[in-house]
C-alpha cells in the first residue's frame, strides 16, 4: 500500500507519518512538503535518512510536478494535510490561504482522478461550522451543520471541503472528510497557543491572551486524530463520508493558559490580555458520535493527561523548537 501524505513535515502530518509506520510498518509512505515556515524537515530526518519514507519538497499548486509525482509514485490513498492554517496570518494575507488550501487542493484532486487514486481523503476544520454561543453548551456541530465561516482560513477550507465533494459527485472520485477540533501534542509549532504559552512561561514572557479569554475549544490529542484518520481512509464504507472528530474536552482559553502556568510552577502574573482577534470565534463544540457509531473511534488520552504529555515533550525536546524561535 502506498500512502502519499501532503503537508507531512508540519505539525498533524509529520505525526500521521509517525502513526502510520508504527501501526502499517509494510506500507510505503510518501511525503510532500513545501517547507513554508510551519513545515520542519528536522521532525523527520531520522526517517528520511532511514529511507523509511520518500521525502518530496514540492507545492501542492504546482500542477505540473504534481502530477509528475503521481505518475511516477502511483499512491493508492491520498492524505492531504497540506495547508495555511494560522488565522491571524489569514485576516493579514488571505490570497495565501485561497491560493494553497483551496486552489491546491484542487490540483491535487485532479492527480487523484487522473492516476486513479482509490481514496482521497481531505482533513478539514471544525471551524468551518463557524462558532457557537457561550450560553448554549447544549449546542454542539454535527456533520449536517450548515457552513459558516468566519475567516480567511476557514473560508479556504470550507471551499476546499465543497471541491472535495463535487468530484466525488462529479466525477465518482472516492473521497473522503475529516473536520477536527483543536489539535495538541508533539511537534506543534510555536506559534499556536499551547506550544506559545508553554515557551514564554518557560522564558518568564508576557503570555498574550485575545480578549478577555472566554473562548472556548475542544482539544483534541494529536494521536488520537491520527487514529481516527487511519480508520476513516480503510473503511470502503467511509467512501463520500465526512465525519467530525472532537476530543470530548471544551476549555476555555483562560484555563488552558493558567493550567501551563500550574504545571510550570509560573505566576499568573504572566497572563496579559491583548485586544481581540477581529472575528473571534466564541466556541467550538463538536458531537463525533457518527464516527464512533460507524467506526468505534473515541479519544484515548484524557487532557490532563496529555497536556503533561506535551509540557513534558516541550521540556525535552527544545532542540526542535529553540531554532524555530530564534529564527523567527
Amino acid at each position: 500500500m502506498k500512502i502519499l501524505i501532503t503537508g507531512g513535515a508540519g505539525f498533524i502530518g509529520s505525526n500521521f507519518i509517525f502513526h502510520m509506520l508504527d501501526v502499517h510498518p509494510d506500507y510505503k509512505i510518501i511525503c510532500v512538503d513545501k517547507l513554508t515556515y510551519a513545515g520542519n524537515i528536522n521532525t523527520l530526518k531520522n526517517l528520511i535518512a532511514s529511507e523509511r519514507i520518500n521525502f518530496f519538497r514540492l507545492d501542492i499548486c504546482d500542477r505540473e510536478r504534481i502530477y509528475n509525482l503521481f505518475d511516477s509514485e502511483r499512491p493508492d490513498i491520498v492524505v492531504n494535510f497540506a495547508a495555511e492554517s494560522h488565522v491571524d496570518r489569514s485576516i493579514e494575507s488571505p490570497g495565501i490561504f485561497l491560493f494553497t488550501n483551496t486552489l491546491g487542493t484542487g490540483v491535487l484532486l485532479d492527480a487523484s482522478l487522473k492516476f486513479g487514486v482509490k481514496r482521497f481523503h481531505q482533513v478539514s476544520t471544525d471551524e468551518v461550522y463557524g462558532d457557537l454561543p457561550l450560553d448554549r453548551p447544549d449546542l454542539f456541530f454535527s456533520e449536517n451543520s450548515p457552513i459558516k465561516t468566519s475567516s480567511p482560513y476557514s473560508a479556504s477550507k470550507a471551499g476546499a471541503d465543497l471541491l472535495t465533494l463535487s468530484y466525488h459527485r462529479t466525477f465518482n472520485l472516492p473521497v473522503s472528510i475529516s473536520r477536527c477540533s483543536n489539535n495538541y501534542g508533539p511537534y506543534h509549532f510555536p506559534e499556536k497557543l499551547i506550544p506559545l504559552m508553554i515557551i514564554n512561561a518557560l522564558h518568564d514572557k508576557d503570555l498574550p491572551v485575545y480578549g478577555q479569554g472566554i473562548n472556548v475549544r475542544d482539544w483534541l490529542f494529536v494521536r488520537d486524530h491520527c487514529r481516527a484518520i487511519d480508520l476513516i481512509i480503510h473503511d470502503e464504507g467511509s467512501n463520500g463520508e465526512i465525519y467530525n472528530i472532537g476530543g470530548h474536552n471544551e476549555m476555555r482559553n483562560i484555563d488552558i493558559v493558567k493550567l501551563i502556568c500550574k504545571e510550570l510552577n509560573k505566576p499568573d502574573s504572566l497572563i496579559k490580555f491583548v485586544p481581540d482577534r477581529k472575528g473571534h470565534d466564541l466556541r467550538y463544540a463538536i458531537n463525533p458520535e457518527k464516527i464512533y457509531l460507524r467506526l468505534g473511534w473515541l479519544p484515548e488520552t484524557r487532557f490532563e493527561e496529555g497536556i503533561k504529555l506535551t509540557i513534558k515533550w516541550y521540556l525535552n525536546n527544545k532542540s526542535w523548537w529553540e531554532p524555530l524561535i530564534n529564527k523567527s
